[in-house]
Parts: C-alpha cells; sequence; structure tokens
C-alpha cells in the first residue's frame, strides 16, 4: 500500500512541469490548427469540385489527381524535379565536402575563404534568381565573354531534352535549361553544406587520423578509411535538407525563369501557383500541393522515424 502511494506522488507533475504545459499548449494549439488543420483541408478541396470562383465541395474521388498524372505539364514538373533534386543535392555535397576539407588544411585567411563561401546563405531565393536571371542571360551577363571565344550557351532558354525517351506525354531525359537553375541554387546554399562538413571534420579527434598514419596509411586513405565514414551522419542530414528544398522550390524558379518554354525550368511548386491563384483551380491546386507534400515526406519521415529510434 505505501509504494502505490510513494508511486501516485511520484506520478505527480511538479510546478515546473505545469508551467511548462502551460507555455507549450497555445504553441501546440497554433501548429494543430494551422499546420494540421491546414493540411487536412488542402487534402478535402484536393477531392472536391472546387474548381472555379465559387466554391463547390462535392466529392470528386481522386479525379483531379488523375488528371494531374495525364497531364503534360505535370509531367515535365515531376521530370525536372528529378534531375533538379540528383543534380543540386550531388554538386552541393560534393562542392560542400570539398571546400570544407581544403579549409581545415589550416589555410591562412580561412576566416575570410569561409565567410565568402557562407555569404550566399544570407541572400533570399528572390535575390538569388534575379541575379542569375541576368549573369545567365542570352545575351547579357557571362556571354558577352563567353561570344568572344565562340560559345553562346542558351542557358535557361534551351528547349534541348538531353538523352530524351517517350515517357508519356513528354520527353523524358535532361532539359539543359535546367541545369542553369541549379548553378544558381548551388551557388546559394553550398556554404550551407560547408558550414556543416566543416563542422564535422573539427569534431573528428586528430588522434585517429594520426594513428592512422602511424599504421601507414596514405593521406588519401585516412580520408577515405577514417574522415569521410564519421561524416556519414552530416551527409545524411545535408541531403535530408536539401531534397526538403529542392522538392518544394519555387521562390529561385519563378524569379529567374518562370515555367520556362515548354515547361523546361517548370516544378509543381510554380504549376500550384498559378494554378490556384491564376486560374482558380482551387481542387487541382490543392492536390498538386498534396502531392508535393507526400514527397517530401518519403525523404523526411524515413530520417525523423530513424533519429527516434536512434534517440531510443
Amino acid at each position: 500500500m505505501e509504494k502505490e502511494i510513494q508511486i501516485k506522488r511520484k506520478r505527480r507533475l511538479t510546478k515546473d512541469q505545469w508551467t511548462a504545459i502551460a507555455f507549450l499548449i497555445p504553441s501546440f494549439l497554433l501548429i494543430l490548427v494551422f499546420v494540421y488543420g491546414f493540411i487536412g483541408w488542402t487534402g478535402y478541396v484536393s477531392l472536391s469540385n472546387w474548381n472555379t470562383l465559387v466554391p463547390d465541395f462535392s466529392f470528386a474521388g481522386l479525379k483531379n489527381y488523375i488528371f494531374l498524372f495525364h497531364d503534360f505539364r505535370f509531367q515535365a514538373d515531376l521530370r525536372n524535379t528529378l534531375f533538379f533534386t540528383v543534380l543540386f543535392i550531388g554538386l552541393v555535397i560534393i562542392l560542400g565536402m570539398g571546400i570544407a576539407i581544403l579549409i581545415d588544411q589550416k589555410l591562412k585567411g580561412e576566416s575570410i575563404f569561409r565567410n565568402i563561401f557562407l555569404f550566399p546563405m544570407a541572400l533570399s531565393f528572390i535575390v538569388t534568381g534575379v541575379v542569375w536571371q541576368w549573369l545567365l542571360n542570352p545575351s547579357t551577363g557571362f556571354n558577352h565573354f563567353l561570344s568572344k571565344v565562340g560559345i553562346e550557351p542558351k542557358w535557361y532558354t534551351d528547349t534541348n531534352v538531353l538523352a530524351g525517351f517517350e515517357w508519356g506525354n513528354i520527353e523524358f531525359g535532361l532539359p539543359v535549361a535546367i541545369i542553369a537553375v541549379v548553378i544558381a541554387a548551388v551557388w546559394q546554399m553550398t556554404g550551407f553544406s560547408l558550414a556543416m562538413y566543416l563542422a564535422g571534420l573539427r569534431g573528428i579527434p586528430e588522434e585517429l587520423r594520426e594513428a592512422a598514419r602511424m599504421d601507414g596509411a596514405s593521406e588519401f586513405q585516412v580520408y577515405r578509411k577514417v574522415v569521410l565514414p564519421m561524416l556519414l551522419p552530416i551527409t545524411v542530414s545535408v541531403i535530408i535538407i536539401m531534397a526538403h528544398i529542392s522538392l518544394k522550390i519555387f521562390d529561385l524558379i519563378y524569379a529567374m525563369t518562370g515555367s520556362g518554354a515548354n515547361f523546361v525550368t517548370d516544378v509543381p511548386g510554380v504549376y500550384m501557383f498559378e494554378t490556384t491563384f491564376r486560374g482558380n483551380y482551387y481542387a487541382n491546386g490543392a492536390a498538386i500541393a498534396i502531392i508535393m507534400l507526400l514527397l517530401v515526406a518519403i525523404f523526411i519521415v524515413p530520417y525523423l522515424w530513424n533519429s527516434r529510434k536512434g534517440d531510443q
């Protein structure tokens, strides 16, 4: 009996715990309404017939989703998102890790180099889009210099698709124009990857590297067998964060290229904006938003699940 009383006393919340709960409840309610509530509302609208200015919440089933997956523009959006994501993540990881390794060599003026590469992160994607739109304009920017050696790329105005083959209603392959957008995005986000890898490199004890060198490992082997494996958690984090950015990218592409000729630079975010707020096809726009959410969840949910298991 006494043990039960002691257990009940232990289970009672302290004054500090009640205070913490009181502060958390408003945030919990706001997140519940303005995040999960709006997600639920968007899902509800995506299953309706509301594709005019007049609301129509009659049930349409998966009609809007079926329409999208047969739509030429949305198929092009998925193709563009795939190639943009792969190129963007790959280059951000390679450049961020490479620059971090170079800066970690105790270079003179290290802080100057670090700040130079981190500076683009202080800009918004809108500013980056406008600047790179001018720099990669076929009639201005870099082409002023490239034309002198007989090279005049079309950059984001190019409608060619490399190694393309027919897939659905589109030509599936790498759109040349998307490379220009990748360059701008990589320029802005490499600094984030650099900071992550540099922090990881500084967290690796020097004793581990010295022990590998004493065992006869070359400098290349030290990085391949000691340093890079220890940076794997950072690489996973960078992949998740960059995938989250690339799958829902909107502002950079909207400011830099828009949907592009033949939708070669279009992405679901731009399509959703134009469908919902310019075309007034609210159910179709909501369906695009739900598909974007699911694409992001494919990367985020497994990562959060593994992190939770690791904490336990």
